[in-house]
């Protein structure tokens, strides 16, 4: 089956009120499905309340997070917000939910940074509570990380069993987890190492997304119909030569040009080459929903409604 087209705009730093709402309502107006804001512990604003803004500045953009750190957030207080959100939203919200892996936000707040099998195993678990809190009536959960006794949650999200839940990853944990859990499969970069160096461009390859992506094939079995594949774009200009553009930026980041050209995680060209380009990328991966940086979305709106006849 393939799915159709479906985009998001990734806010990282705007932090007035106003200006959330602006962006919101632009990108509702585009034809952007979702708007999704990120999770760390620096400057930026705090996730829950920025997307909140948005949806209720809208009527039918849908919010989500890319991605929520797991570590910061007990799992029933987090589900006890996200369905609040749910509901003021009237059934907007998307769930992204991670691991966590900068190091930096670990270090800088305290936090002791468990090494990634550990992470992974406490998301897995913070699912779950999650799952019992959004269901009907009281639920126990016995976990090596969490223990709910007899918990009868509310108020319960509109959307039924629960919000669409997305999760992220480029390691073959991450991935295998999100193919057994997940509604929405983030094929990303490997994060392991806690910051951005030259590492995440070297993982970024089409190759290394054709094992990603195979993974995560495998792993889900039976549920891959039910699963929407997607991937985040970093890098996102409409140029007019695609090939000048890729020449200037690959050294930047220690990469070949053809590299830059065929990274899932960038997306630059003409109108036309972006269209080609991603209808190229949901043949060989199933990738139908993409996310971009927000201050792209005026450039890119010509792109999405060629590919979302919206």
């Amino acid at each position: 089956m393939t799915r159709t087209f479906r985009f998001g705009l990734t806010l990282e730093r705007t932090s007035d009120q106003d200006r959330i709402a602006e962006q919101a309502r632009r990108a509702e107006e585009l034809g952007y499905s979702c708007m999704v804001v990120t999770d760390h512990l620096d400057d930026r604003n705090g996730p829950l309340v920025t997307i909140t803004a948005a949806a209720l500045a809208t009527s039918t953009l849908r919010v989500g997070t890319l991605v929520l750190c797991n570590d910061y957030r007990h799992p029933v207080v987090l589900a006890k917000e996200l369905a609040t959100l749910d509901r003021l939203s009237g059934g907007r919200l998307e769930v992204g939910l991670g691991a966590g892996w900068m190091t930096t936000d670990y270090e800088q707040a305290g936090l002791v940074k468990d090494r990634p099998g550990v992470r992974i195993e406490r998301l897995a678990e913070a699912v779950s509570v999650m799952d019992g809190c959004f269901g009907d009536g009281p639920f126990d959960f016995a976990g090596q990380h969490y223990t709910v006794r007899g918990l009868d949650a509310g108020p319960k999200p509109v959307q039924r069993p629960r919000p669409p839940l997305l999760m992220a990853g480029g390691g073959p944990k991450m991935l295998a987890l999100a193919a057994q859990r997940a509604d929405i499969v983030a094929v990303n970069v490997s994060l392991r190492a806690g910051v951005i160096d030259e590492r995440v461009a070297a993982d970024a390859t089409a190759e290394a997304t054709d094992e990603k992506v195979a993974l995560v094939r495998d792993v889900a079995g039976d549920r891959l119909g039910g699963i929407e594949l997607s991937v985040g774009v970093f890098i996102a200009a409409i140029v007019d030569n695609r090939r000048a553009f890729a020449e200037a930026l690959a050294p930047g980041f220690g990469i070949t040009a053809e590299a830059a050209l065929d990274s899932p995680h960038a997306l630059f060209g003409t109108v036309d080459d972006c269209v080609a380009v991603l209808e190229e990328r949901r043949r060989r991966w199933g990738v139908s929903y993409v996310t971009i940086p927000a201050e792209a979305a005026v450039e890119f709106a010509p792109v999405v409604e060629r590919l979302t006849g919206r």
